[in-house]
């Protein structure tokens, strides 16, 4: 059997997986986006990445609502943020919580890839537009054509 992390020792092992995976965190900031307000444990607001340990030792569930969670976790799905929430409901050793973790954050880059990905073959489909739809590119057009000379026609021999 394991002991159960503290918030704050949870927090702070978070915290280092993050940073050691690339993540700006900064502790303990107020959150308040998408109708919900609550105090998120780490956040990089560049990268729309971090993570709410949930505990009764900090009144976390009072502070984050069971509406405001489906808010958040809905906004996930979309692609608008990744909050990665651990509860304290389900006791987790260190080893555990840094591997959920390491996942939570592959499964954040590869969801970030298939996005990318998805946005590049979305441009590639798009059709190309034509030169001579563009005004500018008619303008241009007939002002060459303007100074080609029109094609003379040789005069025919008269017979005679």
């Amino acid at each position: 059997m394991f002991e159960t992390l503290s918030e704050a020792e949870g927090c702070d092992l978070l915290a280092r997986v993050f940073r050691a995976r690339g993540y700006a965190i900064v502790r303990n900031l107020q959150f308040r986006e998408y109708g919900v307000e609550f105090h998120v444990d780490g956040w990089d607001a560049k990268a729309r990445v971090g993570f709410e340990y949930l505990t009764s030792e900090d009144e976390d569930h009072d502070d984050l609502s069971l509406v405001e969670y489906k808010a958040l976790m809905a906004e996930q799905r979309r692609g608008g943020l990744s909050l990665f929430v651990i509860d304290e409901v389900e006791p987790v050793s260190a080893a555990d919580l840094e591997e959920q973790a390491n996942e939570f954050l592959d499964e954040v880059e590869a969801a970030r890839k298939s996005r990318r990905a998805a946005r590049g073959r979305k441009a590639a489909a798009k059709p190309a537009v034509k030169s001579a739809k563009r005004p500018a590119a008619k303008r241009a057009a007939k002002a060459a054509a303007a100074k080609i000379p029109a094609a003379r026609k040789k005069p025919t021999k008269r017979k005679g």
